[in-house]
């Protein structure tokens, strides 16, 4: 039986590390991509059947350079993650051009440019595209108006690639994080904010990288045949709650 092959983009850390390495464990060769050489080439060591590549999604030159090296190198694909992201919070009204532009670069348009990149070998294989997007995407927050707005465009264009692609077997579908307790959260989240995020969710915690890495590869998987164009949020219910749990809790 051939392996399948995954392309990961933003797979040196976190959520793309975690299911870089969830999926080779279940016997898939992966495509780890990221613009950070230094963290991609750390991550990458030692992982048997994982291969970096150094790209920055929001060029359309890089895409197009590395796509085609990717397909040379493992034959084909069988999904596609569109993991890679930035984050940059600020109100409205601090909220440069040059800001929105940098967070549109690479949440969204990055999106893009790898699916288009990577359509005619998904058409060869019926294979999976996952778009990761944000629970910042489905409801609203302060300080979110860039970051936001990339994922909320994210899900559209997920919708946009199901429609649009289904003809053809490809499969497509969003996951929307709720928070994660990742290094970089941890570091920046004060006692408050996880304390408030606690008790908004109804599990009551903050998710792992891991449980979002293991939707991202059923999706990618088989199993998730006929499934397409679905927008997945896993957040411990954060999404579905709305407002006024934590008051009726007590």
């Amino acid at each position: 039986m051939a392996l399948k092959t995954a392309l990961i983009t933003g797979a040196a850390r976190g959520i793309g590390l975690a299911t870089s390495k969830l999926l080779l464990g279940k016997g898939w060769q992966v495509a780890m991509l990221d613009r950070d050489r230094d963290e991609l080439t750390k991550a990458s060591d030692g992982l048997e059947g994982a291969m970096p590549f150094f790209c920055d999604v929001s060029i359309a030159s890089d895409v197009d350079k590395t796509v085609p090296a990717i397909l040379e190198a493992f034959g084909g694909l069988d999904a596609v993650v569109n993991n890679a992201g930035v984050a940059e919070f600020g109100p409205i009204d601090k909220t440069d051009f040059a800001m929105w532009r940098r967070v549109m670069e690479t949440n969204l348009d990055g999106v893009f440019l790898v699916s288009q990149a990577v359509t005619p070998a998904l058409k060869a294989t019926r294979g999976s595209i996952v778009n990761i997007a944000s629970i910042s995407g489905l409801r609203a927050s302060t300080l979110r108006v860039a970051y936001g707005t990339s994922k909320a465009a994210v899900i559209q264009l997920t919708k946009q690639q199901a429609a649009e692609l289904g003809e053809f077997g490809i499969r497509a579908n969003c996951v929307c994080p709720g928070p994660v307790r990742t290094k970089l959260a941890m570091a920046v989240h004060s006692q408050d904010i996880i304390d408030a995020y606690h008790d908004a969710i109804p599990l009551n915690r903050y998710g792992s990288e891991m449980e979002i890495a293991e939707l991202i590869a059923f999706l990618c998987s088989d199993q998730a045949s006929y499934v397409t164009g679905q927008i997945i949020a896993a957040d411990g219910g954060f999404e579905s709650t709305g407002v006024g749990l934590p008051a009726l809790r007590s």
